[in-house]
């Protein structure tokens, strides 16, 4: 039996990188860049007016209380060069370019304007409240990194840019298949009945990523329907197939030999974790990959998080994400000679510091807890007086 480490490094190899394609800025959420992007133009792109006031034409030293100029117009947003002749100064807007010959923008409440002439009314300083050229970013500067997760803040700088299209890459593409004759939608439950709550977990935490999901199937637990779904899956072009259930030792647990009779080969079956020790890793040459969850619900969740997340990372071309040390502030009595997966909070003691708390009353069939935790919490053997902390969710920054 593999450990959770080998395990990984076993599914890692074969999370290909997906190609990248050309994408608009207005359908790029959640994209991952496949290229690193140059900005093409530096920001601003012209001195600029910080706030609302008269510019002053350019001179040495600061300008004493008192000083009068002639206002020879007015520059507002969005105009363009102006030298205005013959003029000491001008009345300027926000943002509004800075004309040719001038340095100094004077807040409008700190001037009395009479006619045609301002005069300033208190010392002020020379070459103040300028937004000069490239204060932001320069021309040719490197603007955001390949692997970077387009979030609102990498669009607005792009929009902000000009860049209307980018080389991301390619949405993964999954399946999921959920297996159990006992599985039902919403609705009334037959006797023996339940609802089905991995499938829709599933589709939400891969709709997080922004994979493209071709389907979910829920089958009854014979091989022939198992096997039409993984068919349907394999011909809509997946690059990853996710099942649930049916991956143990027992009479039912048919997917082992049955992705096997498909010609899949297999990677692994069963890692040295709990929960979820069942889980199983398969190929199809030239095809996708499969990973096998066992049914409990808390057990897909980590299959979710340390298993098919990193695989979505190394097809995003992203390196493996690490977690953060963090001091457990009570024991927590776990089986030897396994990596164990915890629900766990992590905040703040009374003196500031980070430390972590493990839920109680855990187990791979409880919900609840879940959806009280903020955090997972792992460890070799035994939880010790410090663990690895890791966000609920997965963190797709490079």
């Amino acid at each position: 039996m593999l450990t959770y480490a080998d395990a990984l490094a076993v599914l890692l190899k074969e999370a290909h990188p997906l190609d990248a394609e050309r994408v608009g800025l207005s359908v790029a959420m959640g994209r991952i860049l496949a290229q690193p992007v140059s900005s093409p133009l530096s920001l601003p792109s012209f001195d600029n007016s910080a706030m609302d006031g008269y510019a002053i034409r350019g001179g040495e030293g600061h300008i004493p209380s008192g000083s009068m100029y002639m206002v020879g117009g007015m520059q507002a947003a969005g105009d363009g060069t102006t030298a205005y002749p013959g003029a000491d100064a001008c009345e300027i807007a926000t943002g509004a370019r800075l004309p040719d010959g001038f340095d100094t923008v004077i807040p409008v409440e700190r001037c009395e304007r009479d006619g045609e002439r301002v005069r300033v009314v208190q010392d002020e300083k020379r070459g103040q409240n300028i937004r000069r050229a490239g204060g932001d970013i320069r021309h040719g500067d490197a603007a955001l990194p390949a692997g970077r997760r387009i979030d609102a803040a990498a669009v607005m700088l792009l929009a902000a840019l000009g860049v209307e299209a980018i080389d991301a890459v390619r949405r993964p593409r999954v399946a999921i298949i959920n297996t159990g004759s006992e599985l039902h939608a919403s609705g009334p439950l037959p006797e023996g009945g339940i609802h089905d709550s991995n499938g829709p977990f599933l589709a939400a935490a891969l709709a997080s990523w922004g994979a493209d999901l071709l389907m979910r199937h829920r089958v009854p637990d014979t091989g022939d329907a198992f096997g039409k779904a993984v068919d349907d899956a394999r011909r809509a072009g997946a690059d990853l197939i996710v099942t649930t259930g049916a991956v143990s030792a027992g009479r039912f647990d048919f997917v082992p030999s049955a992705l096997t009779a498909m010609g899949a080969r297999e990677l692994f079956h069963k890692v040295a974790i709990r929960p979820g020790k069942p889980l199983l890793a398969a190929r199809f040459e030239g095809g996708p990959l499969v990973l096998g969850l066992p049914g409990n619900p808390i057990a897909v969740a980590v299959g979710h998080r340390f298993f098919v997340a990193p695989v979505l990372r190394g097809m995003a071309g992203l390196a493996p994400e690490t977690p953060r040390r963090v001091r457990l502030v009570e024991g927590y009595d776990v089986r030897p000679g396994l990596q164990h997966f915890a629900l766990g909070r992590v905040e703040a003691d009374s003196e500031g510091r980070e430390v972590a708390h493990v839920q109680r009353n855990q187990a791979a069939y409880r919900i609840l807890p879940f959806t009280q935790a903020n955090a997972w919490l792992t460890a070799d053997d035994a939880f010790g007086e410090v663990v690895d902390a890791w966000p609920l969710d997965p963190v797709w920054a490079p």
